[in-house]
């Protein structure tokens, strides 16, 4: 049951800093004369020159797929905590409209936060349609989990094919995905995973929502009260990876009881610095908004994590046992 991690990058904010504190869980101009410049001032224009190409080859190195890319696989991207509708948003939606030039996924998870703030009928063009419109119009499909900040009318958004349900499960390859309202965890809800995750016959069980069992961020760190339902519903079941954001950062927690945790809140919003590594933690970032691509292919899981301005700050695979 337990998975391999094959780590092919890591990048980890060392911060000093206590372990994941547990958190009780709850609910235009004319154009100027062409003039001489002076040495000096001609200089500094070049090395404004040499600067930007630096970096746009930084960038553009960044953007190196590690995934294996395979036609057949299946292919997915995951953000958290995006919708604020401001400039990081949409600049971390350019480049997965980049990336999406070279690995096709044609599936978003969303770990909630979808929408800060207002959230009128203009507000989802601000926060959603237009930072992701390039990937709308090519067919990309986003399924929602709703966060803490998300109003429950968002069940009802069509783009996040929650069918007017605050959970719900889908198939897609040999793959389950399980989407969980972590803002009120019923008695009916956790009946209905049971039974779903029962039921399930599929390779992967991959589980999705808002609030992290396992976390090092330091505004809100790990829902010890959401784990003691939900972790043992997840080992019983045979749960292979978990997702979910809260914490404005990324963080690979190293395995726990055998099921791979992943906390990526920083799709829109960012907590710089934020990070406390601790013995769970395999890998973070907390200097810059970032996103997740995702390629499952029979038994491994590919994952790349790549920041608003290109780079790849995590990647690996991890390969799933068989079943007991």
């Amino acid at each position: 049951m337990n998975p391999e991690v094959v780590v092919a990058l890591t990048v980890v904010n060392r911060r000093d800093g206590d372990s994941a504190r547990a958190e009780r869980w709850r609910a235009s101009g004319r154009r100027p004369v062409e003039r001489q410049h002076p040495p000096r001032r001609r200089a500094r224009r070049w090395c404004a020159v040499l600067v930007a190409v630096c970096c746009g080859v930084v960038a553009l190195a960044g953007q190196t797929l590690t995934l294996p890319n395979r036609p057949s696989s299946l292919k997915f991207a995951v953000i958290g905590d995006n919708g604020t509708g401001d400039p990081p948003q949409y600049e971390v939606g350019r480049q997965m409209a980049t990336v999406h030039g070279r690995f096709a996924f044609d599936q978003v998870i969303m770990l909630g936060d979808n929408l800060y703030g207002s959230q009128k009928p203009q507000d989802f063009v601000k926060k959603f349609e237009e930072p992701y419109r390039p990937l709308l119009a090519s067919g990309v499909r986003f399924y929602a989990s709703l966060g803490n900040h998300d109003s429950s009318a968002q069940t009802a958004y069509q783009p996040f094919n929650m069918g007017g349900q605050r959970y719900y499960t889908y198939a897609r390859a040999n793959v389950r995905f399980f989407v969980l309202d972590s803002n009120a965890l019923d008695p009916r809800q956790r009946t209905w995973l049971e039974n779903a995750l029962k039921e399930s016959r599929d390779e992967w069980k991959v589980c999705y929502f808002h609030h992290p069992l396992y976390s090092d961020g330091g505004r809100h760190g790990s829902e010890v009260d959401l784990r003691v339902v939900l972790e043992p519903l997840f080992v019983k079941y045979g749960v292979n990876v978990v997702f979910s954001g809260h914490d404005h950062v990324y963080e690979r927690l190293k395995p726990q009881k055998g099921i791979s945790y992943f906390v990526s809140g920083a799709a829109g919003q960012l907590r710089k610095g934020n990070l406390r590594p601790s013995e769970m933690t395999a890998a973070g970032f907390d200097q810059d908004q970032s996103f997740m691509l995702v390629e499952v292919d029979g038994a491994d899981m590919a994952f790349q994590v790549i920041s608003r301005a290109g780079a790849t700050v995590d990647s690996g695979v991890i390969h799933r046992g068989p079943r007991s």
